[in-house]
C-alpha cells in the first residue's frame, strides 16, 4: 500500500464531499438506497474514533421532483427554487440514515461571502468545531437559494476544498461519478488509470475538460482544482467514485490519490491565500519581489511601481512582479487612492513632502504588513 494511501487511512479529520449524481436518481430525486448507503460508510469511520465533515450537492437535483421538473434547471430563479425545495428533504433523509447508527446531523449553509469575509469565515470555523466536539456529524452545501451568479462557488468541489481549509483536515476524498482521473478518454482503449498525482506538472497535458452529470454542476475540471487547492494546504486528496466510497475510506488503492504539495500554514493564512476576496493588485520592483518572498519582510511604498483596481484600506490584494506574476497576496494599509501618490517613495520622503505642503499626516505605515502578508 502507497504512503498517499497511508494518509487516508490514518487521517482523524476528513472532509468527504459527495456529487449530486451519487445520491439522486438523473431525472432528479433523492435516492435512498445510496443515500443511505454512503451515509453507513461515513458513519463507520465516526464509530471508530475519527471526525468525518460531509459536504453534499444534491439539494436542486433533489428539488427538481417536487417542482415537477425533469431536468434541471438552467435559469437562476428556479435554481433557487429547486433548492428551497430539496434542502430541506435531503438533510431529512441524512438525519434519518446517521440515526439508524446513533448519530445525530447538523446542517450547515455557506456562500462564498462566507469564506471571503474574515469575520464570518471564523465563525464558520467556531461552529464547526463545536458541531465535531459534540460528535455532531455536520452537513455542508452551498446556500443555494440565496447565493447570486457573481458571488457563489460555482461547484461544491472547490467548497469542499475551503471546508477541508477551514477545519484543518487531514484528507478530503472527492465522490463522483468516475472512478478515477485517467491519461485519456475513460472509454477509449488503452487509457490507464492515474494511480497517484505528486504535482500537477504530472497532469498538465491531460484533457480533463468533460462536463459533470445531467444533475450536477462540476466536471473533471473542477475536481482537480479543488485537489490543487487542497494539496498545497498539506492535505490528501483521493478522488473516486461513490461506488469505491468503502476502499477509498479504507486507505485502499482505488480512484486516484493527489499527494500533498505544499506544508500546512495557519488558519489566517489558510484564508489569506485562498478565500479571501481579491480586491486590486500591486505590482513590485524586483527588490520589492526578493524582499517580500525570500526575506518575508513587510511591504513599503518604495517597491510598489503601480496600483490597479480600487480597493479599501483592510482589502486583500495579489503582489504581483515586473512580469505580471502573483508571488503573494496581503491585507493593504491604504485606501488606493492614497497609495497611488505614495508609488516609489519611501516612507520618510512621503511624509517630509505631506509636511513642506501644509498638510498633516497620520504616522507612516506599510503597504502590506508581514503578519498580514501569504507568499503563493
Amino acid at each position: 500500500m502507497s504512503e498517499p494511501h497511508n494518509a487516508i487511512r490514518d487521517a482523524r479529520r476528513i472532509v468527504v464531499k459527495i456529487g449530486s449524481s451519487s445520491i439522486t436518481a438523473p431525472q432528479g430525486g433523492i435516492d435512498n438506497y445510496r443515500l443511505q448507503a454512503l451515509s453507513g460508510l461515513i458513519a463507520k469511520r465516526w464509530l471508530s474514533g475519527d471526525q468525518v465533515i460531509l459536504v453534499s450537492s444534491g439539494a436542486i437535483a433533489a428539488g427538481m421532483t417536487p417542482l415537477g421538473l425533469t431536468r434541471r434547471p438552467k435559469d437562476l430563479a428556479t435554481q433557487q427554487a429547486a433548492a428551497s425545495a430539496g434542502q430541506g428533504g435531503l438533510v431529512a433523509a441524512y438525519t434519518t440514515a446517521f440515526r439508524l447508527h446513533g448519530l445525530n446531523t447538523g446542517q450547515v449553509l455557506l456562500t462564498a461571502d462566507d469564506m471571503h469575509r474574515r469575520s464570518h469565515y471564523v465563525n464558520a470555523s467556531r461552529t464547526l468545531e463545536k458541531l465535531l466536539e459534540l460528535e455532531i456529524v455536520p452537513i455542508i452545501n452551498e446556500n443555494d437559494t440565496v447565493a447570486t451568479d457573481e458571488i457563489r462557488f460555482g461547484d461544491n468541489d472547490r467548497l469542499a476544498a475551503l471546508v477541508a481549509h477551514l477545519v484543518d483536515a487531514d484528507a478530503l476524498i472527492l465522490l463522483t461519478d468516475v472512478d478515477a482521473l485517467y491519461d485519456g478518454h475513460p472509454r477509449l482503449p488503452g487509457t490507464s488509470r492515474i494511480p497517484v498525482v505528486t504535482s500537477m506538472e504530472q497532469i498538465a497535458d491531460i484533457d480533463i475538460s468533460a462536463t459533470g452529470s445531467a444533475v450536477g454542476t462540476g466536471g473533471m475540471v473542477t475536481k482537480v482544482a479543488a485537489a490543487q487547492l487542497a494539496t498545497a494546504e498539506g492535505i490528501t486528496v483521493v478522488l473516486t467514485s461513490a461506488d469505491q466510497a468503502a476502499q477509498a475510506l479504507a486507505g485502499e488503492d482505488v480512484g486516484t490519490v493527489f499527494a500533498p504539495t505544499g506544508r500546512k500554514r495557519r488558519a489566517r493564512s489558510r484564508w489569506l491565500a485562498h478565500a479571501s476576496n481579491v480586491n486590486g493588485r500591486l505590482v513590485l520592483d524586483a527588490g520589492a519581489v526578493e524582499a517580500v518572498v525570500q526575506r518575508q519582510t513587510s511591504l513599503l511604498p518604495v517597491g510598489v511601481t503601480r496600483v490597479d483596481g480600487v480597493f479599501r484600506s483592510g482589502d486583500t490584494v495579489d503582489l504581483v512582479d515586473p512580469d505580471g506574476n502573483t508571488v503573494a497576496r496581503g491585507l493593504v494599509g491604504y485606501d488606493s487612492a492614497d497609495l497611488t501618490k505614495l508609488v516609489g517613495h519611501r516612507l520618510e520622503n512621503a511624509t517630509a513632502s505631506a509636511r513642506s505642503r501644509g498638510r498633516l499626516t497620520p504616522s507612516p505605515r506599510t503597504v502590506v504588513r508581514r503578519d498580514d502578508l501569504v507568499v503563493l
